[in-house]
């Protein structure tokens, strides 16, 4: 018996003080739904114009703050300290594979043209390789076929591929990290000595 009246002198000092607290009233929490659903409607529009027009403010602004991935791996800088990032992550294969595309690429010589394809695809590309890059196994029969009769566009699907990888994964990060910024502030520094 004593439990059943501490239950309920519980349950009366519960309900006065919930008498204190403030109840939104009914049309408060239509009006609160409506502007929400304002809001959103606001932000759909505004993001299907950003996206029709893709020179938004942002965009502007980080393109210029940022070197492309392009530009990055073309500095011997950036390109060093890219490759020392990729080390702390254990992924510099990528970008030593996409310098390798490049340097085959600017083969003259079609004598030299099997040999250097066949060394990248052992570096690189054979599936028990000690440097194995992340590529399909649809884009790995193509380069094993190709291997035949080696052209200068063997590996352009691999590249794109690889370089497809780092420019939505690694490079965002690198951006973000105390390699890059190091880099940018060294060259910031010796542009007004």
């Amino acid at each position: 018996m004593p439990k059943l009246l501490f239950s309920k002198m519980r349950f009366y000092t519960i309900k006065d003080l919930m008498q204190n607290v403030k109840r939104p009233r009914r049309s408060d929490v239509i009006l609160n739904r409506n502007r929400r659903k304002m809001d959103i409607q606001c932000h759909m529009v505004q993001k299907t114009n950003d996206e029709t027009y893709p020179s938004n403010l942002s965009y502007q602004t980080d393109h210029k703050l940022y070197p492309t991935l392009e530009e990055l791996l073309r500095d011997k800088k950036y390109l060093a300290a890219f490759r020392s990032f990729l080390q702390s992550e254990f992924s510099e294969e990528n970008v030593d594979f996409w310098l390798s595309c490049e340097d085959f690429k600017s083969t003259a010589s079609m004598d030299d043209l099997g040999w250097k394809a066949e060394g990248i695809y052992q570096k690189f590309i054979q599936p028990t390789a000690c440097r194995e890059i992340n590529v399909d196994h649809h884009i790995r029969e193509k380069i094993k076929k190709t291997l035949e009769q080696p052209s200068l566009s063997c590996f352009d699907e691999a590249q794109k591929h690889v370089y497809l990888l780092m420019e939505r994964d690694s490079y965002p990060r690198f951006l973000h990290s105390d390699a890059y910024l190091s880099v940018k502030n060294k060259s910031r520094t010796l542009w007004y000595i």
